[in-house]
């Protein structure tokens, strides 16, 4: 398993303290390594939801490579413009992370529209098998359960191959390991899947 670890410990509802890699997010890592080269330092990142934005949002910056802005598309154009230009002045990289891809962002200032626009554009896709089967494991590991080989075996093709699939999945496995008082099995494995394909319940945010 390909993870990082990051550089605080995460607490209470912190989400995971490790970001598993694999094909979802090489490429923004890699990215990462090269902050120097960014057109006027600056990058944006986007991606499905709780697909680890923050938390390589959170990397970068703890690693200080530069100065990380989680949620950035939500902030008032004029604060996001001042931000810009400090981070040129100090000649550091900056991380805007949006939950919106670039093209799709409503900008409203032209001159942080212009400069934005320039921006190099990361985002983080969705997973492949192996990296299923990596965040299914980080996924546990936060909960304290273990699953093995034979559990990830059966559940990376059966499962919603997206990152908050694979959350909610987990979830309901710890929820039902913890119901029956008994270590996940093959039949609350089962019973998880048929459990998020019919969830009714308000989607993780």
């Amino acid at each position: 398993m390909s993870q990082i670890a990051l550089p605080l410990a995460a607490g209470p509802g912190a989400g995971p303290s490790r970001i598993a890699v694999g094909s979802a997010n090489a490429g923004v890592i890699d990215a990462f390594a090269r902050s120097a080269d960014w057109p006027f330092r600056t990058a944006i990142l986007s991606g499905p939801r709780r697909s680890g934005k923050s938390l390589l949002a959170r990397w970068f910056a703890e690693s200080g490579a530069g100065e990380a802005i989680d949620d950035a598309d939500a902030l008032d154009d004029t604060a996001l413009f001042h931000r810009w230009n400090r981070a040129q002045e100090s000649g550091r990289a900056l991380l805007l992370v949006s939950s919106a891809a670039l093209g799709q962002w409503k900008i409203a200032l032209p001159d942080l529209a212009s400069r934005l626009g320039a921006a190099l554009p990361l985002a983080v896709g969705e997973p492949d098998d192996a990296m299923l089967a990596d965040l299914i494991a980080v996924h546990a590991e936060q909960r304290g359960m273990i699953l093995d080989a034979s559990a990830t075996s059966y559940l990376v093709p059966r499962c919603e191959r997206s990152h908050i699939g694979v959350e909610r999945l987990v979830s309901a496995i710890d929820r039902l390991s913890l119901e029956r008082k008994q270590a996940p099995t093959m039949a609350i494995w089962r019973d998880a899947l048929d459990a998020v394909k019919g969830d009714s319940q308000p989607r993780l945010l």
